[in-house]
């Protein structure tokens, strides 16, 4: 990736110019913009394990930004880059995206420096259950106060391996699966949350190409279906949102950009062999089909429609946005565009759908595991069934009447079968994810539209999203 220059502001620097861009639109009292700003607390914690024969020290840190509503709820990364800063932005992030898809929380973010590829199984288990004994004594991780996710670096495996440790240290908490999210679905898991957040960014792009006033302001036209889009990271939300944008919508995907380099070919790449391929050999390089860059980053500037960073922070910065040539970019990952970039593209024209709304269905759906996990029950588990009974009997009766009337009328053997089938856990989940996110944008896009002083959606989503937060800070006397 290339170097971010260094006149360039850091990630929480941006959030904060960013913050204070929406802001100065708003009529905040000077006490409360402040309140809304700041990081509550950090917690920096050193700890040791033994591995490999000596006692390897880590350290780790858990950052809660805003506690207007509680629990708070952030994920958890490992990285060697982590740091304070990072953990903090990355916080406030959490509390406006929170605000802005109206999931009932407050922003957290963990996160641990150590690179996971350096440490097999059962080390890594080790080390993760570490972190979150650490986190778990200071009520740092609890179903009631704060409850983490996966991020970066980590996944279904080390949120199985919290929530064991969790209910180990508290024994007699029947609400203990509820302590994070993302855990794999015979620990307490829900249907789609692995996906989610690629979903999220799939419904997302069709909410924005269902209006018309939105795809001009971005000089696109028609539907998702052929549009070429590049992609910036085949982790777990690139992968997703490329999959489904590809199978489900007909956008080409023209380019994928990993550590190693990057692929480009015009005439598309097919996501599914590309990811099997990273997977078997640890990156693209080699990947028949396509031209190999090197030099992976260049081929954020090739031609596009669509362009979706989904990994790191800053990739897109002073030293490429002017080459920027996405006429769309939609922000999977948190950060990706950095303030002076913004500036850029808002310049240029480009139009951006922002990360604290983009990659909002990791959060959103992981609301719903933790609903799951409060109620001690699936969804769909008490009315499935009956609503395939009400579907039956409409069918029954269209059957009868389908035999009175001969060849004049008959029901075709799919609009039945889909008719009959009642919603089961992923359904309902997927329902939910695209509600929130629709009725999200529209709210984005109403200050978007609806005032002349706001010009671009991150704007907006700032302004949604602190407003939001304002009100709920009001309401306990603040």
């Amino acid at each position: 990736m290339c170097a971010t220059p260094l006149n360039e502001p850091s990630f929480r620097q941006s959030v904060d110019l960013m913050y204070n861009r929406a802001v100065a639109l708003m009529d905040l009292p000077p006490g409360l913009e402040e309140k809304i700003r700041v990081c509550n607390a950090t917690y920096t914690v050193r700890f040791g394990v033994r591995l490999r024969g000596q006692v390897h020290t880590f350290t780790g840190y858990r950052s809660v930004h805003s506690e207007h509503m509680e629990p708070v709820k952030g994920g958890i990364r490992f990285a060697l880059a982590v740091d304070q800063d990072e953990v903090e932005a990355l916080a406030a992030l959490m509390t406006y995206k929170c605000a802005l898809v109206e999931a009932p929380f407050g922003g957290s973010k963990g996160g641990l420096c150590v690179d996971p590829r350096q440490w097999d199984e059962h080390e890594i288990e080790q080390i993760t259950r570490r972190f979150a004994y650490e986190l778990i004594k200071r009520d740092l991780i609890n179903p009631s106060q704060n409850v983490p996710a996966p991020d970066m670096g980590t996944g279904e495996r080390e949120m199985a391996w919290i929530a064991d440790q969790y209910q180990r240290m508290n024994t007699t908490d029947i609400n203990a699966r509820a302590c994070v999210t993302g855990k794999p679905l015979n620990a307490g898991g829900i249907s789609g949350r692995v996906e989610a957040t690629g979903r999220g960014v799939q419904y997302a792009l069709r909410e924005f190409f269902r209006s018309a006033e939105d795809r001009a302001a971005a000089g696109l036209e028609g539907s998702l279906d052929g549009k070429r889009v590049i992609v910036q990271g085949l982790g777990n939300v690139g992968y997703h949102a490329a999959k489904f944008l590809q199978s489900e919508d007909g956008a080409i995907i023209t380019g994928i950009i990993e550590r190693d380099g990057a692929l480009f070919n015009p005439a598309g790449l097919n996501v599914e062999a590309v990811r099997e391929w990273i997977v078997k050999h640890g990156g693209v390089t080699g990947y028949p089909d396509a031209n190999h860059f090197a030099e992976g980053a260049s081929v954020l500037e090739e031609e596009c429609d669509i362009l979706i960073p989904a990994a790191l922070e800053g990739v897109i910065n002073l030293g490429n946005a002017h080459n920027i040539k996405a006429r769309l970019i939609i922000e999977a990952a948190n950060g990706p565009v950095t303030a002076g970039a913004d500036d850029i593209l808002r310049q240029k024209g480009t139009v951006i759908i922002p990360d604290m709304y983009a990659n909002a269905g990791g959060v959103t759906v992981s609301y719903f595991e933790w609903v799951k996990n409060l109620s001690h029950i699936r969804f769909g588990r008490m009315q499935r069934r009956q609503e395939e009974a009400r579907h039956q009997l409409i069918v029954d009766e269209l059957e009868r009447l389908d035999r009175h009337l001969g060849d004049a009328w008959s029901m075709t053997p799919d609009f039945k079968a889909q008719y009959l089938k009642g919603a089961d856990e992923l359904e309902l989940v997927r329902s939910g994810l695209d509600d929130t996110m629709r009725i999200a944008y529209q709210s984005m896009r109403e200050v978007w539209h609806g005032r002349d002083d706001v010009t671009d959606l991150r704007t907006a989503a700032y302004i949604v999203a602190i407003d939001r937060v304002a009100k709920s800070y009001r309401a306990k006397g603040l």
